[in-house]
């Protein structure tokens, strides 16, 4: 499957922004998605993660109460509602994707599938 990311830019703190990723080349539907990000010098982290039928949710706790993952199986993307920006969500934000159903999965190591990532800066 391919991926897409797109949506981010630059805000300040306090606002709001939703990213965007677009999946292509297979069964949507099959794949746990997620969003992970990294800041430059750190290495990349988990933020949040979907199953197939969206129903299951899994979040970073520094994201928890302030970004909402979503996914519309009609139209092949998931997206990451975030909130209440603070200077510390300023990173290079990548989808990625495996096929199955666990979202306990939070290490970038199993995921197969990536997209290019999408900058965020926050401002203060």
């Amino acid at each position: 499957v391919q991926l897409q990311a797109s949506g981010g830019g630059l805000v300040q703190a306090g606002d709001s922004l939703r990213l965007s990723c677009a999946a292509s080349g297979g069964i949507f539907l099959t794949y746990v998605m997620a969003w992970f990000r990294q800041a430059p010098g750190k290495e990349r982290e988990f933020v949040a993660n979907i199953n197939g039928s969206g129903v299951r949710k899994t979040y970073a706790d520094s994201v928890k109460g302030r970004f909402t993952m979503s996914r519309d199986n009609t139209k092949n993307t998931v997206y990451l509602q975030m909130n209440s920006l603070k200077l510390g969500d300023t990173a290079v934000y990548y989808c990625a994707a495996f096929r199955g159903a666990y979202i306990g999965r939070t290490s970038p190591n199993g995921y197969h599938y990536w997209g290019q990532g999408t900058h965020l800066t926050v401002s203060s």
